[in-house]
């Protein structure tokens, strides 16, 4: 990991709210922003930014989300997550995060990742598809 990745970084993605990305249970005429799709747009750009202070071979894995879907968004609107590192110890990097959209502000999270290599990710993949082979889980 480099020593460029520290407090106080910022990113800012926006995110369309498309059809897969919002909720169904409700039927067509009630779609919004589903809060799974939320947390999957926090970590994704909570990566990107990671990603741009990676040595070669690394990556991030993310660990926990704290989440608050606080407002609805409709469908085929867009989101902006805007999302700070405020803690770097180690690989542990955590980020607090604002999700808006056009008109307000939808959502706040803590994400904490780490950074990892991949060629370790792999290896502790492999033992555990072994083992779960071996236990008919798999």
């Amino acid at each position: 990991m480099k020593e460029s990745l520290k407090p106080g970084l910022k990113i800012s993605r926006r995110h369309d709210v498309d059809k897969d990305k919002t909720i169904d249970f409700m039927g067509d005429e009630l779609r919004v922003y589903a809060t799974p799709s939320m947390v999957m747009d926090v970590e994704r750009t909570c990566l990107e930014l990671m990603q741009e202070h990676a040595d070669e071979g690394e990556s991030s894995v993310g660990a926990r989300v704290e989440i608050d879907h606080m407002g609805p968004t409709l469908l085929n609107m867009w989101v902006e997550v805007r999302a700070e590192v405020v803690e770097v110890k180690g690989p542990k990097v955590v980020f607090d995060v604002e999700v808006h959209d056009a008109l307000d502000q939808v959502g706040r999270a803590r994400h904490t990742r780490f950074m990892i290599e991949v060629a370790g990710q792999k290896g502790r993949l492999e033992k555990k598809a072994a083992k779960a082979r071996e236990a008919g889980a798999l």
